[in-house]
C-alpha cells in the first residue's frame, strides 16, 4: 500500500459486551478483537487440513482476479474443483483462486459445532455463516458489502491484511456507479497517483489478521484483503443501524442490482466501459 495514508487499527485481547458496543458499533469503529475464538472448537481444529477430511469431496466454485466482464452473472463463479483438490493446490503454491461467499455449513453440517454466536452486543443474523479461502498472495478487490451489515469477520489458518476505508472516503475510492466497487485496474498494493490522484487524499486503515482473531467492520466500510499465507476466513453479520443504510441496502437488493444486469445484457461492455470512465469523472470532480 504504498504511498497511501493507513493507521493501524485499534486492537484488544478481550472486551466486555458494552464496552464494545458503546466504543465501536456505536461510533461505527473498527477493531480488532485478538481472543474471542479461544474458547470454540474452531480454535484448535480449523486449519486446511481438517477442512480437506471433512469436506473434500465437496465440488466448490472458485473465483480469480479478473476483471468484471459483462459475460459475467452477478458472483458467477469462474472454475470449480473438489476441495480436496483446491486445498493441495492451496498449500503447494500461490493462487489467485479464491473462494467467496461458499455455504461450506450448509454442505457440512459438523462445521456448525465449531464455532458459537458470540454475545457482543450486536444482534446477528442467524443464519449460516459463509466462508472464504484463499492462496497466498491472493486478493479480495477493494469493495463495500451490498447489504450495509456490520460484520465479524474471524480469521483461521495463517495470516491476511486487511485494509479498510469509512464510508465519509467514498469521494476519493473511484468508486464505480451502479456496483460497490473501486475501479478494477487500480493496484492497491502499489497505486498510480498520476492516474488516481486522489487516492492520496484516502485516509484508510489496516491490520494482519492472525488464526482466531476476528476484525469488526462497521456498516458499509470499503474492504481490501490479501492473503499473506494460505488460509480461511468465516463472517457473521448484523443488519445495519442506521436507517440510511437499511434503505441503501434495499435499493442495492432490489434494483441497483438488477438495473446493473439489466444494462450489461443490453449494452455490454460499453456499459461496463462508461462506468470506469465516470468513476474517474466523477471523483476527480471532488479534488
Amino acid at each position: 500500500m504504498k504511498g497511501m495514508q493507513l493507521s493501524e487499527i485499534e486492537r484488544v485481547k478481550n472486551i466486555s459486551k458494552e464496552d464494545f458496543y458503546n466504543n465501536f458499533v456505536r461510533k461505527q469503529k473498527p477493531v480488532v478483537i485478538e481472543s474471542l475464538t479461544e474458547d470454540w472448537p474452531a480454535f484448535s481444529k480449523w486449519n486446511l487440513n481438517y477442512i480437506k477430511d471433512i469436506a473434500g469431496d465437496k465440488t466448490v466454485p472458485l473465483y480469480d482476479d479478473r476483471p468484471v466482464s459483462h459475460k459475467d452473472g452477478f458472483n458467477e463463479a469462474h472454475a470449480t474443483m473438489k476441495m480436496s483438490d483446491y486445498i493441495d493446490l492451496l498449500q503447494s503454491q500461490p493462487t489467485n483462486y479464491r473462494i467467496f461467499l461458499y455455504n461450506l455449513m450448509n454442505e457440512v453440517p459438523q462445521l456448525q459445532n465449531d464455532f458459537k454466536w458470540p454475545k457482543i452486543g450486536l444482534r446477528l443474523v442467524k443464519q449460516l455463516p459463509m466462508l472464504f479461502f484463499g492462496g497466498e498472495n491472493s486478493k479480495v478487490f477493494m469493495h463495500f458489502d451490498i447489504d450495509y451489515s456490520n460484520i465479524l469477520h474471524f480469521h483461521f489458518h495463517g495470516e491476511k491484511q486487511c485494509v479498510l476505508f469509512a464510508p465519509d472516503q467514498t469521494p476519493f475510492m473511484y468508486k464505480v456507479p451502479y456496483s460497490l466497487i473501486s475501479r478494477e485496474d487500480i493496484d492497491f498494493e502499489n497505486p498510480d497517483f498520476e492516474k488516481f490522484p486522489a487516492l492520496k487524499n484516502a485516509k484508510g486503515l489496516i491490520c494482519n489478521l492472525k488464526h482466531g482473531e476476528m476484525l469488526y467492520m462497521p456498516e458499509g466500510y470499503w474492504h481490501y484483503m490479501k492473503y499473506v499465507t494460505p488460509g480461511f476466513s468465516m463472517s457473521l453479520r448484523a443488519f445495519p443501524r442506521k436507517p440510511a443504510n437499511l434503505a441503501k441496502a434495499v435499493y442495492n437488493v432490489f434494483f441497483m442490482r438488477h438495473y446493473d444486469n439489466f444494462m450489461r445484457k443490453r449494452k455490454g461492455q460499453a456499459w461496463i466501459d462508461y462506468k470506469n470512465q465516470k468513476a474517474v469523472l466523477d471523483t476527480h470532480k471532488n479534488l
